[in-house]
């Protein structure tokens, strides 16, 4: 088992990586990793997913939520953060905003009232601190 200060060094060069990993000239992130596949069910995936679905519902002007309706891809990138990639494709829900966190909602089935988007989220994320950004998002009618 690793001692207390043995994780403190490992937490504290961590930290430092990553901070010299800003380049201070075009003030952009260096990539540490590039873009690469990662399965849809990671948790990760799925909490960025949903962090963007709620600043998408939060700021669309739809009187109905959107749900995702299926996970096409995810991808990762490492800068300073966790950086994702999510191609997904979301559906009207029979549910208008505000919902209630006891509120049933489901896909809107109706031709009449339903509506479905693919989209694009890149989602910036330390995940261990709860911190997730939207950096990027694109939609657009299926």
């Amino acid at each position: 088992m690793i001692s207390s200060w043995k994780l403190s060094l490992l937490l504290l060069t961590l930290s430092l990586a990553l901070a010299a990993s800003q380049e201070p000239s075009n003030n952009e992130m260096k990539v540490l990793r590039t873009l690469t596949p990662v399965n849809v069910t990671n948790a990760n995936v799925r909490q960025s997913l949903w962090f963007a679905m709620q600043e998408y519902n939060k700021h669309s002007e739809d009187e109905y939520v959107f749900l995702v309706a299926k996970i096409l891809q995810a991808q990762l990138q490492i800068t300073d953060r966790l950086e994702y990639l999510i191609d997904a494709e979301i559906a009207r829900s029979t549910c208008r905003k505000p919902v209630s966190e006891d509120e049933g909602c489901v896909i809107e089935e109706n031709a009449k009232l339903g509506k479905k988007l693919y989209c694009n989220f890149w989602v910036r994320t330390l995940p261990w601190n709860g911190e997730f950004t939207v950096i990027e998002k694109h939609c657009k009618d299926v």
